[in-house]
């Protein structure tokens, strides 16, 4: 984005534009750890239709209740897993889904409203404008993925594909991200990466991507709550297995093992890379990133060795974007130079 392609107008709106962006970006990073929760308490198929109007509103009858209990009495996850459940304990993982996609529609309100607000009186650049009703399409997308990743637990599966799981929490992210990268920009003129510096801060950015990707298949697998000792990984830095499963590359994504293995040298890595660019750098950015990809990591650990508590869990998903966008500010800062409000 570029400062001085604003008009008056525009300018005096961009602090505003700016709060906007990272509200939405902070109803985001919520979004999230409830997803999170949906997960970690087996809540994400309890409603077992999209309906994005009249899904809205939840059971407010007893035999509202009851229907919505008996539409999940038909899927497998309760046939094979939750047999015998009792209606109260279903009310009880309904209402995270409910939480869930209902902060999902909040969400969609919070960026649309704005959104033609800021068009109608003029303060959006066409530029600006163009980036913003970009994220609007990716939030919609990302609503249409959730359903998706849904639908694939509705029928042979007791839960929902891990390929999908990670599909939906990697676009979450990244939307998180872009929305962050915009609001930062607003006042900046930033450039491609010119020197190892630069490079090595969008090489970071990247890594923490796929590494959240990589968190979503461990949750999809449910590869967390196996395997929970550190360093020593079923008693070995290099556990025996980690390609068992034919071909190869399927154990890269399905093999429980090899997903937490990937899962933890990756976090190896992204540490390696963010304290020597920290040290060479000699930034502010440089160095919270570098702390909060430490962070992360104990809590990681903590998390794995705790057997995964719901409350960690979802300190460990948090952390995974407050990392990402440390990641975000340290490499806007590294491609950027700034011009002052007038």
């Amino acid at each position: 984005m570029d400062y001085l392609a604003f008009n008056t107008r525009q300018k005096a709106a961009l602090p505003y534009v700016r709060g906007w962006l990272i509200g939405v970006a902070c109803l985001i990073f919520v979004m999230v750890i409830v997803g999170g929760a949906t997960r970690l308490t087996d809540s994400g198929l309890s409603i077992t239709e999209w309906q994005p109007l009249l899904g809205a509103i939840p059971p407010f009858t007893e035999q509202h209740w009851l229907e919505a209990f008996e539409k999940y009495r038909q899927i497998p996850e309760y046939q094979l897993v939750n047999k015998g459940m009792s209606l109260e304990d279903f009310k009880f993982i309904y209402w995270w889904e409910w939480a869930h996609r209902f902060l999902g529609r909040v969400i969609g309100l919070a960026f649309f409203l704005p959104f033609v607000y800021f068009l109608v009186t003029g303060a959006l650049s066409i530029r600006l404008a163009l980036r913003c009703g970009a994220l609007f399409v990716l939030g919609g997308l990302q609503g249409a993925l959730g359903w998706y990743m849904v639908t694939s637990g509705l029928v042979d599966r007791v839960d929902v594909s891990q390929y999908r799981l990670a599909a939906h929490l990697s676009l979450a992210t990244i939307i998180f991200g872009a929305l962050l990268w915009v609001a930062l920009g607003l006042e900046a003129r930033r450039h491609v990466p010119r020197d190892g510096r630069e490079w090595t801060s969008l090489l970071i950015a990247g890594l923490v991507l796929v590494q959240v990707a990589a968190g979503g298949f461990v949750a999809g697998l449910d590869a967390g709550f196996g395997y929970n000792t550190w360093p020593l990984m079923d008693g070995a830095l290099v556990p025996q297995g980690l390609f068992a499963a034919q071909p190869w590359w399927r154990n890269l994504f399905e093999n429980a093992l090899t997903v937490q293995f990937n899962h933890r040298v990756l976090a190896y890595v992204i540490a390696v890379l963010a304290l020597s660019y920290a040290y060479v750098v000699q930034s502010r950015p440089g160095a919270l990133l570098a702390g909060a990809v430490l962070l992360q990591i104990a809590i990681g650990i903590w998390t794995l060795v705790w057997s995964v508590p719901l409350w960690l869990g979802l300190a460990h998903q948090g952390g995974a974007l407050v990392v990402f966008a440390a990641a975000i500010w340290n490499l806007h800062r590294s491609l950027s130079r700034h011009f002052p409000t007038k």
